[in-house]
């Protein structure tokens, strides 16, 4: 015998279904291997009004690459030693290291303070733009990154190769740059590469840590 089913019954069936149906919606489709695949948005993490939330889940593992891919949007300016960053123009930056100088050119006058650690920067710059760069554009300010204090500049003869001259387009190299921090100071410093520039401002300056090895 066939059973006829009401318009009610019918009605909660739909009902049923729909709800199941909204369930799995919002349980996520799974992936191929059954995982549950991830639901893709787009945040805009220069938003200054994006949410907390939002920008941790979104942002967070953009922040602090401390690469200049092909812009600076999501760079941190404070780096450890050997990270780079990249200015909007596609100039690159990064300080390789630091080493105590012993090396003196005695005829030429050279000699150790007392109190004093001399010490070389080796700073990376690549030219990512299509035009020849100022390389005196860029300064050094370094600081005692343990009790404080601040880096004086030393004119150390021999190996250098100052930040000078034309870089051309697509070009990169490493020059040296020289300092002398008081010994009391410790070993860590920050390194703070400051760029002279009409189109940039001064809070586009990167910051480097790292320690002064021998």
């Amino acid at each position: 015998m066939r059973v006829r089913t009401s318009a009610a019954a019918a009605v909660m069936l739909l009902a049923a279904l729909t709800a199941c149906g909204g369930d799995g919606d919002k349980a996520g489709k799974k992936a191929p291997d059954g995982s549950k695949a991830a639901a893709s948005k787009k945040v805009d993490c220069t938003d200054q009004y994006v949410s907390q939330k939002e920008w941790l889940d979104h942002c967070a593992g953009k922040e602090g690459s401390g690469t200049g891919g092909d812009g600076t949007e999501g760079q941190t300016t404070s780096l450890k030693f050997g990270q780079s960053y990249t200015w909007p123009d596609g100039v690159k930056v990064s300080v390789v290291e630091a080493r105590t100088f012993t090396d003196y050119d005695t005829e030429a006058g050279e000699t150790p303070s007392p109190g004093d650690r001399d010490f070389r920067l080796k700073v990376k710059v690549t030219n990512g733009g299509k035009t020849p760069f100022d390389l005196g554009d860029l300064t050094t300010l370094v600081d005692g990154a343990t009790t404080g204090g601040e880096a004086r500049s030393a004119i150390l003869d021999r190996g250098s190769d100052p930040l000078e001259g034309r870089l051309g387009a697509g070009v990169t190299v490493t020059k040296t740059d020289d300092n002398a921090l008081e010994t009391k100071y410790g070993r860590k410093i920050i390194v703070a590469v400051q760029r002279t520039s009409d189109d940039l401002g001064a809070d586009e300056s990167p910051e480097f840590s790292g320690s002064i090895k021998d």
